[in-house]
């Protein structure tokens, strides 16, 4: 994807109507004609009550909400191709589902112990108890494989390329950490021991903490990395490129005690992380892999990025801290780069440039050669014509609009986050025809 100059757009599917139909097709006819030619998502499993993508409730398996109710169901031989492709991971999802449910969304580790610790006869009788809902997931899912090959071959039809999104760590409430504890580290009953998250930093003074559990890095060396080789394998039959979500664990994570009341009380822990890629270069060649490289980056992440030639990422937002080095600057963006505006965990460009203070707006207008009343579209302008191989706009910005239109605040379970949708009718043919005036002026289009 980074063989010639590309412009893309950040647009989540959950924020179109009927993505992986009419909704996804329709995006696709006005990405083309804007002159993008790459389609940039975040992660599509099926997500828990918060609605963020990086908690999903399964790892392999898709969000039934994107599915457009309107497409044609698949045929004999699409189903015989489904169930060869998901034999690995289907049945366990079904199956955690349809547990899931029986027991009112309870926690896994909560469990009746013959059903959390999946002895068979337990498994026999929830097979039995609950067929109906387990069939329905597996027909949810045989939709959902059906219709992403069509939008996937519709979408290298006319051009564009789809960007995936690869969450480091596993959500604790999910079907992976249900079927495959040896994976992880957790205490007896199934609950993590200790959980992911990162030191403070750019979006918060007490760091983060997600939740996740760890893995166990030495039981997964003991099979081969066999877990994140099948990991990206699912993700990579649906996509070009995929981005790996908080790429810096590969080297070192932050390992919070569980139960901490924030990330402070972390600390620094080695990953395996060159392993794990040198077997997937070993699978793949080339890795088709993008490092999401933000925040806390130390020399040794720079090292491991550069070492599998994996693209990293520069954010505009982030390049106004008064140090002419910064690497967020435009001047210093390589050929190793993909430029943004801003990510999903941002402001939007408007919303952002107009809660600065005073003296950092001037800054930033000095630095970019702005007009205050040019915001956001000179903005992108800088990004679309730095040296960065492949330049990726949120769709926010491509429209204009201020923080009303933000997507996710790090750190918070605001109602607002991930709800963010599309307005009908505001991808217009003349919106498409001055994005590709400005995409051929940057040698993108």
């Amino acid at each position: 994807m980074l063989d010639r100059r590309r412009a893309g757009v950040l647009a989540h599917l959950s924020s179109l109507h009927w993505p992986l139909g009419r909704g996804g097709r329709a995006f696709v006819d006005w990405l083309a004609a804007a002159g993008f030619t790459v389609w940039q998502f975040l992660p599509v499993g099926p997500t828990g009550t918060d609605r963020s993508p990086y908690f999903a409730r399964s790892d392999f398996a898709g969000a039934p909400g994107l599915l457009d109710p309107a497409e044609p169901p698949g045929d004999a031989a699409d189903r015989a191709e489904f169930l060869e492709a998901t034999v690995h991971w289907l049945e366990d999802y079904a199956m955690f589902e349809a547990a899931s449910e029986a027991l009112s969304g309870a926690p896994w580790w909560s469990w009746p112990e013959a059903l959390r610790e999946r002895e068979p006869a337990a498994l026999r009788r929830l097979r039995h108890e609950r067929a109906t809902r387990i069939e329905q997931v597996y027909a949810e899912q045989f939709a959902f494989f059906v219709q992403w090959r069509r939008l996937q071959e519709y979408a290298h039809a006319h051009g564009v390329r789809l960007f995936g999104d690869l969450p480091f760590y596993i959500g604790p409430m999910s079907a992976e950490t249900w079927a495959e504890r040896e994976q992880f580290q957790l205490t007896p009953e199934g609950r993590p021991a200790a959980v992911a998250g990162v030191p403070p930093d750019y979006f918060s003074e007490g760091g983060q903490v997600w939740g996740n559990p760890l893995y166990d890095w030495p039981a997964m060396r003991r099979d081969g990395f066999a877990f994140w080789r099948a990991r990206v394998h699912a993700q990579l039959e649906r996509v070009d490129l995929l981005r790996v979500d908080h790429f810096r664990a590969f080297a070192a994570h932050w390992a919070v005690p569980a139960g901490a009341p924030d990330a402070r009380g972390g600390r620094w822990c080695p990953t395996p992380g060159h392993e794990v890629l040198e077997r997937l270069r070993q699978e793949w060649g080339a890795l088709p892999i993008a490092a999401e490289d933000l925040g806390v980056i130390t020399e040794d992440v720079t090292a491991l990025r550069k070492a599998f030639a994996l693209p990293g990422m520069r954010v505009l937002q982030f390049a106004f801290d008064g140090s002419p080095d910064n690497p967020h600057l435009p001047q210093h963006y390589a050929a190793d780069c993909i430029a943004y505006t801003g990510t999903h965990d941002n402001d939007t460009t408007l919303g952002w440039y107009e809660s600065l203070d005073g003296g950092t707006r001037r800054y930033v207008d000095q630095t970019l050669g702005l007009q205050p009343k040019s915001v956001p579209e000179s903005i992108v302008r800088v990004v679309l014509a730095s040296a960065a191989p492949l330049a990726v706009i949120p769709l926010q910005d491509l429209l204009g609009l201020g923080s009303e239109a933000r997507l996710n605040t790090p750190g918070t379970h605001s109602w607002r986050n991930w709800r963010w949708r599309l307005r009908a009718g505001a991808l217009t043919a003349g919106r498409a025809a001055h994005w590709a005036a400005l995409n051929k002026d940057c040698g993108r289009d």
